[in-house]
């Protein structure tokens, strides 16, 4: 990390949803918690407990110097949804096969 940048990552102790029109996109027992300066707070799902089947990657690529290159996934009238580093930087390796979504309750 460069000086006065910091990410932190923690193993949730909440049961997180994601739900988007009513559908429930993903369910975890096992989010990490990922804070960044400058950042919301953001959960990064295990792969597992994403629905995949209904979401359609995208041609977007990220780059943040801090964890890597993002790739990210689309629903209809949803683009860009989801988003997860497959290759992420070595200080924040824990996040690979994690994917983020924008909005996630706690529940």
């Amino acid at each position: 990390m460069t000086r006065g940048h910091t990410i932190t990552i923690e193993h949730g102790t909440r049961r997180v949803r994601v739900v988007h029109d009513g559908q429930v996109l993903a369910e975890s027992d096992r989010p990490l918690v990922l804070r960044e300066t400058g950042s919301p707070v953001r959960y990064y799902l295990p792969s597992e407990d994403v629905r995949l089947d209904l979401l359609t990657p995208s041609e977007t690529h990220t780059h943040c110097p801090f964890k890597g290159t993002a790739s990210y996934w689309s629903l209809p009238g949803a683009p860009d949804l989801v988003w997860a580093y497959p290759e992420p930087k070595p200080d924040v390796a824990e996040i690979k096969d994690h994917l983020c979504f924008y909005d996630v309750e706690e529940v």
